[in-house]
């Protein structure tokens, strides 16, 4: 394969993780490709918190600065989508062309499965959310609701109402038991029982939740959504879920994963942080298959053996 079309290490996600595993490689002076089809998970979102010097950065601008640092340290960047990667990492592109890489790093990240309620799409990232430290500051002490998808849900009402004494837990489909309206009582949690039917909107904000004919007035909604992790390429080369260490090394040799795609609740500033750790050890594997050659390449005999052998003649 041609040389330019041959890396180090190929990195497929441009997100935190992604762009902070190709940072520290650029900087330990390796080639690295970075593959991003440029669609974040948070994209709908317009500013980013607990990111520590870059609360409230938008995230497409978190993306843009992180690209033009990697720049400087020689790391190509290709606004384009894998297709297939090979057991031996030839990546095939969507824009045709084909890399090779002796390492992958996957930070593809994950997406929101959510439940199937008119006007919740729109909201999402904005005033529909998820993870209430990414946005339960922005909408403190405001009528905030919270939308019962699984059992865990009332952890997450108990959870929102840090941020607000005005809290509303919809039961939607999920049963509430009496302990848990007994602890949600507690905090002063309202429990609405009843189908969820939409979610109102008007003038670009959410407005509230309907159940039928009933109107419910809320600010904001949060939910404890189902991520779907974008793993194919990863599964294709073997990987089973949660097959990661604490380095980001996977089972499958010569693949490490980060971010989103091996850990659903990681959020921005820990996704860069173990795209960082992962970066790390995955130039670790390198040098050793460096050092290896290069002792190969001495045919197994080292000046060390060879001064030696010379004192014993």
């Amino acid at each position: 394969m041609n040389e330019n079309n041959s890396f180090d290490v190929l990195v497929v996600g441009g997100g935190a993780a992604g762009l902070s595993a190709a940072l520290m490689l650029g900087r330990a002076r390796r080639r690295v490709a970075v593959v991003d089809a440029r669609a974040p998970r948070n994209a709908p979102a317009s500013h980013m918190h607990g990111f520590l010097s870059r609360d409230g950065l938008p995230p497409s601008e978190l993306l843009k600065i992180g690209r033009e640092e990697l720049r400087g340290y020689g790391v190509e960047l290709l606004e384009d989508r894998v297709l297939s990667l090979d057991h031996g990492f030839t990546a095939k592109l969507a824009g045709g062309r084909e890399l090779t890489a002796r390492r992958v790093f996957v930070a593809t990240g994950v997406h929101d499965d959510l439940p199937d309620i008119p006007g919740l799409r729109e909201s999402w990232g904005t005033d529909a959310v998820t993870c209430p430290y990414c946005h339960g500051y922005e909408v403190r002490d405001q009528p905030l609701g919270v939308l019962g998808t699984e059992p865990a849900s009332v952890e997450h009402a108990l959870l929102v109402r840090q941020w607000s004494p005005d809290v509303v837990y919809f039961a939607h489909t999920t049963a509430v038991s009496e302990e848990d309206r007994e602890r949600l009582d507690a905090r002063g949690i309202r429990v609405v029982d009843g189908i969820v039917t939409a979610v109102r909107r008007e003038a670009g904000h959410l407005t509230g939740v309907e159940l039928g004919a009933r109107f419910v007035p809320r600010a904001a909604l949060f939910l404890r959504s189902r991520t779907v992790p974008h793993d194919g390429l990863l599964r294709d080369l073997g990987y089973v879920e949660g097959d990661v260490d604490a380095s980001g090394k996977t089972g499958v040799p010569g693949v490490w994963a980060a971010g989103n795609v091996v850990d659903a609740r990681a959020t921005v500033i820990i996704a860069a942080a173990q795209g960082a750790a992962a970066a790390g050890a995955l130039n670790h594997d390198l040098v050793t298959e460096d050092v290896r050659r290069a002792v190969d390449a001495f045919g197994g005999f080292s000046p060390a053996a060879e001064r030696a052998a010379a004192g014993a003649r």
